[in-house]
């Protein structure tokens, strides 16, 4: 199978990586900027599970797109989504799957919109990565997960294919056939994370330090009720270790949304909080905890906005 990956940063830099690394016909769709780096440099990534070193990646550019790709890996920012379709446009073809890594499940139905229903599969990752100055990966830990499945839950042709494919590289693959059950619970706990970390600017221990605990519980049963009233209920294990996460004493855990908030950047803050509370409204429900988080972060980026007219 062809591979089309959307950027070459640090999320699709590691997972791309790793696919060449296996023998994997993969491509990379980057921006001039990002091109003129891996040219010059190559593709480097520097991880536990093994370093990475690709003298000469695959890369293509949006203007010289043509040929058509059975898989196209779509890591970009929800923000970015719109330019992010018109990117990948001229490479979708009738059977090529799309597999999304975006948090949430707004861009699910953004993308059948442009494309097509079966165009579109579900998909998530887990992993701890980023950029360095020079522009190579640091990925900082075991965890690199990425998952995806057919929304209407069966194990198509296709999925099975690139599940064989992806068996191949040093990451954790996952066919799954309750995708759309895990990205809700994926969903839930981060946008609990990023709402209690940027609502009280901290990490996880700073938050249990100022006796924020219940609150941070409390923004996650808030998303789990949502969830639930959308027809996906959380799994008790899935449960239990959102609820771990969110209350270990100590815990250095902050999600990267405050890190964008830190850095004076934009964030996902409407996709991944606004997004439930207006289902949340929807299906009247209280979620007075949810709603004060996304509100605060309205009102960071309507102050970014402003600060960037002025």
């Amino acid at each position: 199978m062809r591979y089309l990956i959307l950027g070459a940063g640090a999320l699709g830099g590691y997972f791309g990586g790793r696919m060449l690394e296996a023998g994997l016909d993969t491509t990379f769709l980057v921006r001039e900027r990002r091109a003129a780096v891996l040219t010059k440099r190559g593709l480097r990534v520097t991880s536990p599970k093994g370093d990475i070193h690709i003298d000469k990646p695959p890369l293509v550019k949006a203007d010289s797109l043509k040929a058509e790709y059975d898989a196209i890996i779509l890591g970009s920012k929800a923000y970015d989504l719109t330019s992010a379709m018109d990117a990948i446009a001229p490479a979708v073809g009738a059977d090529t799957a799309i597999i999304p890594l975006l948090n949430g499940l707004d861009h699910i139905e953004q993308l059948q919109h442009r494309f097509d229903v079966r165009n579109v599969l579900g998909g998530q990752c887990l992993i701890s990565a980023s950029l360095d100055a020079e522009g190579d990966v640091r990925h900082f830990n075991d965890l690199d997960v990425l998952s995806f499945g057919e929304l209407d839950g069966s194990h198509s042709v296709r999925v099975g294919a690139i599940e064989s494919d992806l068996a191949k590289t040093r990451f954790t693959a996952q066919a799954l056939d309750d995708i759309e059950l895990s990205m809700w619970e994926k969903w839930c706990f981060i946008a609990s994370l990023a709402g209690i970390n940027c609502l009280m600017r901290t990490s996880i221990g700073g938050v249990i330090e100022a006796s924020g605990g219940s609150i941070a519980l409390k923004l996650y049963d808030e998303c789990v009720a949502v969830a639930e009233s959308q027809g996906f209920q959380p799994r008790t294990e899935a449960r239990q270790r959102g609820r771990a996460a969110l209350s270990a004493e100590g815990s250095p855990l902050t999600a990267s949304m405050l890190k964008d908030i830190q850095r004076g950047s934009r964030t996902e803050g409407e996709h991944i909080l606004g997004s439930l509370l207006k289902r949340a409204t929807s299906a009247k429900i209280d979620t007075p905890t949810l709603e004060a988080a996304t509100v605060h972060l309205r009102a960071y980026e309507n102050s970014l906005a402003n600060t960037t007219q002025a």
